[in-house]
């Protein structure tokens, strides 16, 4: 028995050998596959763990107007970050900087999924920190291991809102950003522009980032930076300059401030050549308060303020173009021969037009009488244009109206313009209303006054008068001082151009717009109500000057004004401060918004009944009104 046993034991005990000598062979074959073949890749491993890239930002360039003053530009900045290790260490973290600095609430959760996003990089915790904020924050530096606290270069508007529109602001770029490629190049945490100049052009302005590099424990905290010859310093942005006066455009805001408080509206220059001198919108907003990122209250904030200050009125609004569309009515009249500057319509004005039974209103209640083109411009009469454009037709209307641009964008070069609102055919309103829903001649009164299914942005018809103060060619307004492509002849001779203008000279000396003439200045222009059926008419004013020779170009729209004479001031002290240079003793306010001032043109859009026709004027019924605006499908 003994032996048997014994030979049992020595079984085990080879056995037992040989299971050690493989597992020995294994744990020395892993050995040799992570010592010797496997070196290099973990090795960069380490390496990456412990030495970590720090992205330095490029100072974005400036932006200019046309005479070098700087719209925007970089201010040194400090930017709070911190190395973390895991998202419990930096949400830790974050409740330690709570208790040395003031932190938005909100921020811990923006911040982890900053994180989420790129846990290999330092993720920020406030974007623009003062110096008072670094300095606590230093002195509770043992506190808080991983924290890095670097100087960066900040952006800055110094004429803030005045510039808001124009020039935009930046922010970080989102997932969503990054997803859909929407900023070519852009990294995780990269600044971008997110609207107006700032966005338009921020593959130039944005540069290209550069790297540091910093040792550190495993607990995230600084062991060491690597040296100078492992960094790659940032490229700063290129600068570009704009077609911009900022002079003029601290004017245009000045004014507005005074002398319109809390209007909404918006404001455009533009040179003979396209180049944009003032583009203002009302209310504005601060783009200093998006630098280092903006609050969550404070941005949903802005979006739920009901005078919606985001929007750029200028290219982001549609209004219907009222009386200054009736120059294109006469343009395209002209142009096919249809009436000369001498011809008068066969029913005169006395204060309104019968077109089947419904009542069409001029806004002169008395009426203005028998007018030639001029003198109906000169006065706005609505019942002259109602006439000129039945004689042109719809059809007529809508192919030259798009022939015009009036169904395009203005092609100005700034992202999130609208296109305005103008059928291409008459299929436009067999859809909308039914192939017997609608007349030629309702929609003819409509379009003839510049209201119905028409609805154009400022910039549009800014771009118009652009073309009917030069050579009658319309150029895409532009920011950049280089010329664009795509401008086009409107084909308009230098005999309509004459009458047009003369007309609008007219419309100041002793039109609608008498009470801006100017003794040192001819300003030429057109007035304008746009009905609106939420609540007051809105004021168009565009005028060029000198009308001679005209230098510059302004349009101006004002929500809720009543009537284009109380926009029209606004805009020539805008049109006097370019030509003339400002004033030797301080400008008079203009006033505030006159609800006295004749109306111009404020009649409703109306459906009219198929079977409608135009008979002659009966006596003025005191019971006639205006139905409802039909809305648009």
């Amino acid at each position: 028995m003994s032996g048997f046993h014994s030979h049992r034991l020595r079984e085990r005990a080879y056995v037992t050998r040989w299971v050690l000598a493989v597992a020995f062979l294994i744990l020395v074959g892993a050995f040799f596959r992570l010592q010797v073949l496997q070196y290099e890749r973990y090795h960069l491993r380490a390496q990456h763990n412990r030495i970590r890239p720090i992205p330095l930002t490029p100072p974005r360039g400036l932006i200019l107007d046309r005479n070098g003053e700087v719209i925007a530009e970089n201010v040194p900045g400090y930017a709070v970050k911190f190395i973390a290790s895991s998202e419990d260490s930096l949400r830790a973290v974050l409740r330690r900087v709570a208790q040395i600095v003031d932190l938005d609430s909100a921020l811990t959760e923006v911040v982890v999924r900053r994180f989420r996003r790129a846990p290999h990089l330092p993720v920020v915790l406030v974007g623009d920190g003062t110096f008072e904020m670094v300095s606590r924050l230093e002195e509770h530096r043992s506190l808080l291991p991983g924290l890095v606290i670097e100087s960066e270069p900040k952006r800055w508007y110094p004429d803030g809102p005045a510039v808001a529109h124009l020039v935009g602001f930046v922010g970080e770029v989102s997932e969503r950003d990054l997803e859909v490629d929407r900023y070519p190049g852009a990294d995780p945490g990269t600044l971008v522009g997110r609207s107006g100049l700032e966005e338009q052009y921020d593959q130039v302005l944005r540069g290209r980032p550069g790297v540091r590099y910093i040792e550190v424990s495993a607990a995230g905290q600084l062991v060491r930076e690597e040296g100078v010859a492992a960094s790659l310093p940032p490229v700063g942005g290129e600068p570009i300059r704009t077609t911009i006066d900022l002079p003029l455009q601290r004017f245009v805001d000045s004014l507005w401030q005074t002398d319109a408080p809390g209007v909404r509206g918006g404001l455009v220059a533009l040179t003979p050549e396209g180049e944009t001198l003032v583009l203002y919108s009302s209310p504005s907003f601060d783009p200093n308060a998006f630098i280092g990122g903006i609050s969550r209250e404070k941005w949903q904030a802005l979006r739920a303020d009901t005078a919606h200050p985001l929007i750029n009125r200028v290219i982001q609004a549609r209004y219907p173009p009222a009386s200054p569309f009736k120059l294109a009515i006469a343009a395209m009249a002209l142009k096919n021969g249809l009436i000369t500057y001498r011809t008068r319509m066969a029913q005169p004005c006395r204060g309104g037009l019968q077109l089947g039974n419904r009542f069409f209103r001029c806004w002169k209640r008395e009426g203005h009488g028998s007018l030639d083109l001029v003198g109906a411009i000169e006065k706005s009469c609505d019942v002259y244009f109602y006439q000129l454009g039945v004689r042109l037709g719809i059809n007529s209307i809508l192919t030259e109206g798009v022939a015009m641009g009036f169904r395009e964008r203005s092609g100005i070069d700034l992202p999130g313009e609208l296109a305005p609102i103008y059928p291409a055919s008459t299929a436009y309103f067999d859809r909308a209303y039914g192939p017997r829903g609608w007349s030629r001649a309702g929609a003819e009164f409509n379009f003839g006054i510049g209201q119905g299914e028409n609805t154009q942005t400022l910039i549009n018809m800014a771009k118009f008068y652009q073309a009917l103060a030069g050579d009658g060619t319309a150029i895409p307004p532009h920011l950049l001082q280089e010329r664009p492509a795509g401008t086009h002849d409107l084909s308009l001779g230098d005999d309509v151009l004459a009458v047009l203008r003369r007309a609008m000279m007219r419309v100041v000396e002793s039109g609608t717009a008498v009470g801006s003439r100017q003794a040192d200045l001819t300003v030429a222009g057109k007035t304008g109500t746009a009905q609106n059926a939420h609540g007051e008419d809105h004021g168009w004013f565009v005028g060029f000057a000198p009308a001679e020779n005209p230098r510059i170009i302004v349009g101006a729209i004002m929500e809720y004004a009543e009537h284009g004479t109380a926009v029209a001031p606004y805009v020539v002290k805008a049109l006097r401060r370019y030509v003339l240079g400002p004033e030797p003793e301080p400008a008079q306010h203009v006033g505030r918004l006159s609800r006295d001032a004749p109306r111009d043109s404020a009649p409703r859009a109306v459906p009219i009944s198929p079977d409608s026709a135009v008979v002659p004027l009966p006596s003025l019924p005191p019971e006639s009104t205006y139905a409802p605006l039909v809305p648009l499908p």
